[in-house]
């Protein structure tokens, strides 16, 4: 008899599927599940028999596990301490398909190991660990729940990677060697995650994946993201001033703000892409030395929302609208009057946009952290 299969979204019982999953894993149980880039069989660690399961459906038996947790923080408790570079990582790669192998202490390899009760080699190579914190709810949800350290490996029998493969066939190669497949559909990716190596300052990419060192590069980018509704006054008036208030405090031109690794950009959120910024704000900047004529407006997405590392909005409805596209970003959002609300001066007279820009500028010099240089 084939494995058992659970279509999870398609019983409308997610929460009694994903409790079934918890069961079977803390229990020792096998179970493979979803992540953003391939299918894993996911297991526990510190009990011997799922250990040796795991270790059996791997196609290196010989190096230490990926242990996978629900929340980056989380990554702590078999790091320990985290040097600035490494906490950068974690904050704008994570959850997400990088796996990061962080350099850990020799005593601490062995402290961590003792406390969970299990075999250091099996979390720790010579060096430290390498630790993924996927972006599926499933395996967040699954992993989440369970006491204790879970290493997902792809099995090798049907090479789990997104769902060209068939649930079926996967069913009948993992017969016995399984005791669950959750069936989420396909993969975001459907290929292998990019593992890095953290460094003091800078990161080696180990492994290709869905990653290359374009996008995170990107990624590790300083963004300072402002937020109004249409991307046409509010926002690209704050963009352009902070920008110009950036450039003077680094003592660089605005340009070299890019080679900086700094990025200022706005967005609304119902803004329509290609749209030019007011006439009216365009002159309100240029008051204080700010240009806008090159704006174009762009739309709210989640992919921005992920690339700031810090986010203002114009209202209090748009910082909620910013937290129900992604709502981890709570950390990071906040309204940039933090006294209330900034008026749209859409239609209104070129003095309402300049007494704006006067405005933005006192709150945008106040809140930008003078701490700004070390991103």
């Amino acid at each position: 008899m084939a494995v058992p299969v659970v279509s999870i979204f398609a019983t409308g019982d997610y929460v009694a599927h994903v409790r079934r999953g918890i069961e079977l894993v803390a229990s020792g149980g096998i179970v493979v599940l979803p992540t953003e880039t391939v299918y894993g069989a996911a297991g526990l660690l510190s009990h011997r028999g799922a250990r040796d399961r795991l270790a059996a459906l791997r196609a290196n038996g010989a190096a230490p596990f990926t242990v996978h947790v629900a929340r980056p923080d989380d990554a702590l408790n078999y790091v320990g301490e985290v040097n600035e570079y490494g906490q950068r990582l974690i904050r704008k790669l994570w959850p997400g398909p990088v796996g990061l192998s962080f350099p850990v202490p020799a005593e601490r390899r062995k402290a961590v190991a003792s406390r969970l009760n299990v075999n250091q080699s099996d979390l720790y190579d010579d060096l430290g660990i390498t630790l993924r914190c996927p972006e599926h709810i499933v395996a967040a949800d699954l992993i989440g729940g369970v006491e204790g350290p879970v290493a997902v490996t792809a099995p090798v029998a049907g090479a789990l990677a997104g769902m060209s493969w068939s649930i079926e066939n996967a069913a009948q190669a993992l017969d016995q060697k399984v005791d669950l497949i959750i069936d989420a559909g396909p993969t975001k990716y459907s290929k292998p995650s990019t593992l890095l190596k953290v460094g003091a300052d800078n990161y080696q990419i180990v492994r290709q994946g869905v990653y290359d060192e374009r996008i995170i590069d990107r990624l590790l980018r300083t963004t300072i993201l402002f937020v109004c509704s249409g991307n046409t006054c509010r926002s690209p008036m704050a963009e352009a001033l902070a920008r110009h208030i950036l450039a003077e405090r680094l003592d660089v031109s605005e340009p070299d703000l890019e080679r900086k690794g700094i990025s200022i950009l706005s967005a609304g959120s119902y803004a329509l892409p290609g749209a030019r910024a007011t006439p009216q704000a365009v002159a309100a900047v240029r008051k204080f030395g700010a240009d806008l004529t090159h704006h174009r407006s762009r739309p709210l997405t989640v992919e921005l929302i992920h690339q700031a590392d810090m986010i203002y909005t114009m209202s209090q409805n748009h910082a909620h609208q910013v937290m129900a596209l992604v709502p981890s970003a709570s950390q990071k959002v906040s309204t940039l009057d933090p006294s209330g609300d900034i008026d749209d001066p859409i239609g209104g007279e070129l003095t309402l946009y300049q007494d704006l820009a006067g405005q933005l500028r006192q709150l945008i010099e106040a809140r930008l952290p003078d701490s700004l240089q070390k991103y």
